[in-house]
């Protein structure tokens, strides 16, 4: 199952375990059983901490991670290689004691949950969304004993996946009922649960000298180059890492030659970890306004103040806005083709888009179904020549020019797509199973209506500077008027923004 060079990096961490751990294994006679059993077996000859014991489980093929006198309720529907190897790893380590990379403080809210916790994840191999939430489910069941995670891997288990009508993955069960879909942090998980920070936590922070509003690339920079001006910074990150954690593949950031967006989230947020910044994350900010300081009221009724504020609260993936989408999204309806693609194998779906998001979304979607239908608003494709030219050698795609989409339809979830043939006028109907929305991005600046001058696309206006029209207040990033959206570009604004809000400070 591991080639040459897993084994050997794979034996490495398994040196780092610190107790024995114990893998309960229910298997049958199918290939899926087989493939997991020599999957066990080699895990069991590169450590000698690793036993096996043969048992029933609740699923067949599956199999448990414990401790050797306790059950810590990680289990594991399927065989977890691709993007859910390093949760193997990871709970291997975690269930023999190794401490997990977590706050303490978060530490403190999971073992101080009270109830018992059964979460079920139903995840995809080739999500790079899933292994965040299996990781943290995992984490939360190692150390607290009233919560157990079980991944599922919804292509072997297809039948239970689809009497669920699972399609979109993550999609998190607690105790039988759906919590929730999409990527999760741990942070997140226990604010759902009920350990979100109130308003009370941020009563008596003192005022800020630059205080950042977004947590993606343009905010990590500003937030990094305002701590070293050695001025009192501040950041409310939604969700650190913001759009990129999106992104799969990054390969136009200079000097490194591939990454992928959890991971440079990641890094973000440890650089910035280095400085002296507050980190507010899982704060959403509803309203600026210009007092004697600045003041930032967030969703949770707080209220901080700054002396300065620089923007960079990114952009979010664009809405068609048609009946059906909002009311069928993890129901057919789907954003990212790389993690819900696996789901539909066999099936007809469409892609919304003619650029090159959704013409790249449809090329690798064509490998996976078993038809796609492209449809796009204006007359001709949008997207790169070189990626045209791939498409239109598919035998499985249409592609239907100058339509626009009227109506996504279904009962319990998608069945079909109705458009509007924009030369003829006539109304057309398309059975399908699912539909992918790639139509680009919009800002996130609703919040700042009459608040400082934006664009007819709900850009803010910004000047060389990073200044916008309310003098004190900066923005960076995909929420400004920047020519082009790159990660490398918002870093490079956000850079721009904290210096102008330090020479604001020693002008004012």
């Amino acid at each position: 199952m591991l080639d040459a060079d897993l084994k050997a990096q794979l034996s490495q961490y398994l040196e780092m375990m610190e107790g024995d751990v114990l893998l309960k294994v229910s298997a049958g006679t199918d290939k899926v059983s087989k493939d997991m059993l020599s999957l066990i077996d080699e895990l069991a000859t590169l450590s000698s901490k690793i036993k096996v014991e043969n048992t029933e489980l609740e699923r067949t093929p599956s199999f448990s991670v414990n401790r050797m006198d306790e059950d810590t309720g990680i289990v594991f529907a399927g065989v977890p290689l691709g993007e859910e190897f390093t949760s193997l790893v990871l709970a291997l380590l975690q269930v023999s004691g190794r401490a997990p990379k977590v706050d303490q403080n978060v530490i403190d809210q999971i073992k101080n949950l009270e109830g018992d916790y059964h979460f079920e994840t139903y995840v995809s191999l080739s999500c790079h969304n899933c292994p965040v939430v299996v990781q943290a489910l995992n984490v939360m069941s190692v150390l607290n004993p009233n919560i157990s995670h079980t991944m599922i891997d919804g292509a072997v288990f297809k039948e239970e996946a689809e009497s669920k009508d699972v399609m979109g993955v993550p999609t998190i069960y607690l105790n039988g009922e759906v919590f929730g879909n999409g990527r999760m942090s741990v942070e997140e998980i226990l604010a759902k649960l009920g350990n979100a920070p109130d308003a009370s936590e941020f009563e008596n922070k003192d005022p800020f000298d630059v205080l950042v509003v977004g947590g993606g690339p343009a905010g990590a920079s500003a937030a990094i180059y305002a701590a070293r001006k050695g001025v009192r910074t501040g950041i409310i990150a939604e969700r650190f890492g913001g759009q990129i954690m999106d992104t799969l593949g990054i390969e136009n950031f200079i000097s490194v030659k591939h990454t992928e967006g959890p991971k440079l989230a990641a890094s973000l947020e440890e650089h910035v970890k280095e400085y002296d910044v507050d980190i507010m994350n899982l704060q959403r900010a509803k309203r600026l306004e210009k007092k004697a300081l600045f003041e930032v009221e967030l969703e949770n009724g707080a209220v901080l103040k700054s002396k300065t504020v620089i923007l960079s609260t990114g952009a979010r993936w664009r809405n068609v806005g048609v009946p059906g989408e909002k009311e069928f999204k993890n129901k057919g309806v789907a954003y990212c083709p790389h993690c819900d693609g696996p789901i539909f194998e066999g099936k007809h779906v469409a892609v919304i888009g003619g650029g090159n998001s959704g013409i790249e979304a449809a090329i690798d979607l064509a490998g996976i179904v078993k038809h796609v239908t492209v449809i796009e608003f204006m007359p001709e494709l949008k997207a790169d020549e070189v990626l045209q030219e791939s498409l239109y050698k598919l035998p499985n795609v249409t592609v239907i020019k100058n339509a626009q989409t009227k109506e996504i339809t279904g009962t319990d979830k998608v069945n079909g797509i109705t458009y509007i043939d924009r030369a003829t006028e006539e109304e057309h109907h398309i059975e399908l199973e699912g539909v992918f929305v790639q139509i680009g991005l919009v800002p996130n600046t609703e919040w700042l209506e009459g608040t400082v001058e934006r664009n007819r696309f709900g850009e803010i206006i910004i000047d060389k500077n990073g200044a916008t029209s309310l003098p004190g207040v900066f923005a960076a990033g995909d929420c400004a008027d920047t020519a082009y959206k790159q990660i490398i570009i918002s870093m490079g604004s956000g850079a721009t923004a904290a210096l102008g809000a330090f020479d604001h400070l020693i002008r004012n």
